[in-house]
């Protein structure tokens, strides 16, 4: 009896940044081998990025970027992980035990969230559970999931004061769960173990300006989480986060982060309470047009609190023109820069 085919094969991309060769893929081979691979070369784009033989891949590098985006490319950072977003806009549209991640994201994606009312008994849409006593009927069919959000063993994903106080601390627990996070609740998005409907929220994927010539760094995907949370909560879609679980072996540099991250700490004291105070319009009514209100409203608020985020601003309102150009109506594919 023939094998089936991996799930959402020809459906699903799995995009990485990088500067180094990526050998690690070796690792991870039996999960993504049988998937689209977009590799995002940050740093410089002379260097030859070396990937193992037998995947399907493409790669962009910087130049790649500027020639795709033209002016618009300004919008993608350079020099820090928040690179990967390009590769969002490119996807295509249509107990020593391994741990099959992917395969984990793919389950959170295909099954309901339930943003608007609690189950305690974690996602009732998991083998083995259900909804517990007392939960409405009317809201049992949950709403899409857009996000599914993983979690890390081994180094945990610690900004650099608590790196800096804890530098042995491990997390070793495993929590085999997943949840919705509730509607009006906003949470500090990891990019690193994270999948997400490209279709229904993949507009709002923007991680920012950071990195070179920026003031911040490693508040890129916290930054596309806040912005993703609220959206998905006005347009009734839904986020999961627990499982799958990644293991995470390289701690970076808490001196190097505490540069990157010092003004970041002390302006999400401002940014959190503008998102929990954010509301968007009757009007808007796709990802693009609450990512639009979002932006205007980044610019009239957190441009107070610095310079940066006027800018931010600007470039978000970029991000969406060179999505949509790039992803017009009724187009499954775009010219591709390279291709193996």
């Amino acid at each position: 009896m023939a094998a089936a085919p991996p799930p959402l094969k020809d459906e699903l991309d799995i995009v990485i940044p990088t500067i180094r060769n990526l050998d690690f893929l070796e690792m991870w081979r039996p999960f993504f081998q049988p998937y689209h691979l977009i590799i995002v070369q940050d740093g410089d784009p002379t260097k030859t990025i070396k990937v193992p033989d037998g995947f399907d891949y493409e790669l962009y590098n910087r130049n790649d970027i500027n020639k795709i985006l033209g002016p618009k490319a300004s919008c993608i950072s350079f020099k820090d992980s928040a690179c990967r977003c390009f590769g969002y806009m490119v996807a295509k549209d249509p107990s020593g035990k391994q741990i099959n991640a992917l395969e984990q994201h793919i389950k959170n994606l295909l099954s309901p969230s339930t943003p608007l009312f609690f189950n305690t008994l974690y996602d009732p849409f998991r083998d083995g559970s259900d909804f517990v006593r007392g939960y409405p009927f009317s809201l049992r069919e949950g709403v899409p999931t857009a996000v599914s959000h993983g979690l890390w063993l081994n180094i945990p994903d610690y900004d650099a004061p608590t790196q800096l106080v804890k530098p042995r601390e491990r997390n070793t627990k495993y929590v085999d769960a997943v949840i919705s996070i509730p509607k009006g609740t906003l949470f500090p998005m990891c990019g690193m173990n994270l999948a997400f409907d490209r279709d229904l929220i993949g507009p709002a994927m923007y991680f920012g300006l950071m990195g070179d010539g920026q003031p911040i760094g490693r508040y890129d995907d916290m930054w596309a989480g806040w912005c993703t949370k609220v959206i998905c909560d006005h347009l009734g879609l839904g986020v999961k986060t627990g499982l799958p679980y990644i293991w995470h072996s390289k701690a970076s540099n808490p001196f190097v982060n505490l540069r990157k991250e010092y003004k970041g700490i002390f302006w999400q004291e401002e940014i959190i309470p503008f998102f929990q105070a954010v509301t968007l319009s009757k009007d808007a009514t796709t990802v693009q047009k609450c990512y639009l209100e979002l932006s205007k409203q980044v610019e009239d608020k957190l441009g107070k609190v610095d310079p940066y985020f006027v800018k931010l601003a600007d470039a978000m309102e970029t991000w969406i023109q060179a999505w949509d150009a790039l992803n017009p109506p009724n187009s499954n594919s775009i010219s591709k820069s390279k291709s193996k």
